[in-house]
């Protein structure tokens, strides 16, 4: 297959990865809100919802195109933030180090990443949806990098350590791959793109988040096999079940585009229903935010009755996707083939392997991975998980 119609860009290459034990979310609640709503210059940081909403539609640049990138996840396992180091540093550095101080002996605690990350986003033309997230992670696995990949309604969002960007290009272009302003990246410095050729697209949702290399003292697999086998050896060692929770429907959704005349009213309300969710710690949220597309929110099903007017979000809201999660809090840091082996185990490394076709969506979070699909799919996900000799038990 050709890869070259999937454009990747750099979007950024100073993110924080930044994660909190569930037990400490309302701790860094203000913090989080603050990153998403911030204070003008001179303004109070206090208020209520309203006055949250009011300071967000008094600037010139839309709420959510802010940040080149920025992802809030609440998840069963954790809570886990993508943003840039400077916000990390600012608002959440203070609070995590007051919060941390009393924390037991024993308790994992808040924490910001000591490494920087690159995110860069491909677009979704040439990749087959079932096989999406392989073929992107393939290359990067082999070559040994360690990734974190997000899916949105809009896009494909991949983050790997910043000194690993000459890597990725390579692993990447050997494949086919095509990147837009490379030469800009490293030439000027260039830190974000804002290049006019963005690809808008709609396609089956597809998340990701983990993270993927499998030693730092072994070398790179020789093949996607070998690759598969250790990442389910791997697991097995540290007694790592993937836990599928049947009864949490999540629905991948995204924020309107209106006209300029109905512009705010629908924003202020979505900014309503994306703070009731967040305020009452929701039990599976995910928010991603960049400066070329609308929001992209995946979320349970009932999270829904947060907004007033269901039109104020695009997607298919009755079709489900189903979560399986790993917790990955006792793997090392650096632990690249996880995103990789798990979607060739489920995909296969070719289609002729398995009779039927599932179509896989990944979150990778700071502790854990998620992977999603769709509620017609699980059954056949989960024999894919439990065959063969790397299967393994979902609990």
């Amino acid at each position: 297959m050709s890869f070259s119609a999937a454009q990747i860009k750099f979007i950024d290459d100073h993110v924080s990865l930044v994660h909190i034990p569930l037990d400490q979310y309302r701790e860094c609640l203000q913090p989080l809100m603050q990153v998403l709503w911030p204070v003008p210059a001179g303004g109070s940081t206090g208020g209520d919802i309203a006055d949250l909403i009011d300071r967000s539609l008094d600037v010139d640049a839309p709420w959510a195109n802010k940040h080149p990138f920025l992802n809030v996840s609440i998840t069963p396992t954790e809570c886990s933030i993508v943003c840039s180091k400077s916000l990390a540093l600012t608002y959440f550095a203070p609070v995590l180090d007051r919060i941390n101080s009393g924390r037991p002996p024993g308790k994992v605690k808040a924490s910001i990443s000591a490494e920087d990350f690159v995110v860069f986003s491909v677009g979704g033309a040439g990749l087959e949806a079932d096989r999406r997230v392989l073929d992107l992670t393939s290359p990067l696995a082999m070559a040994g990098i360690s990734i974190f990949f997000i899916t949105t309604y809009f896009s494909d969002y991949i983050l790997v350590p910043t000194r690993c960007r000459s890597q990725v290009i390579e692993a990447l272009q050997s494949r086919g791959f095509q990147f837009e302003n490379v030469a800009e990246n490293f030439m000027g410095g260039m830190t974000k793109i804002n290049g006019n050729g963005h690809h808008h697209h709609r396609r089956h949702p597809s998340s990701g988040s983990s993270l993927g290399t499998l030693s730092s003292e072994r070398s790179p697999p020789s093949s996607l096999p070998e690759l598969q086998a250790r990442t389910m050896d791997l697991l097995k060692q540290h007694n790592i079940s993937p836990k599928v929770d049947r009864s949490m429907h999540l629905v991948q959704c995204a924020g309107r585009r209106d006209n300029p005349g109905r512009f705010a009213p629908a924003d202020a309300e979505l900014q309503i229903g994306l703070i009731q969710c967040l305020v009452h710690q929701p039990r599976f949220l995910s928010l991603t935010l960049t400066d070329l597309e609308a929001p992209s929110i995946l979320m349970q099903h009932s999270a829904l009755a947060n907004f007033r007017s269901q039109q104020v979000l695009l997607g298919n809201q009755d079709v489900f996707l189903i979560p399986i999660v790993l917790n990955l809090e006792l793997l090392p840091s650096e632990m690249p083939g996880i995103v990789c082996g798990l979607a060739g185990k489920l995909v296969g490394d070719h289609k002729s392997q398995r009779s039927e076709v599932v179509e896989m969506s990944y979150l990778s979070t700071a502790r854990a991975g998620t992977i999603m699909v769709e509620e017609r799919y699980l059954e056949g996900a989960l024999r894919a998980l439990r065959e063969g000799e790397v299967g393994f038990d979902v609990i």
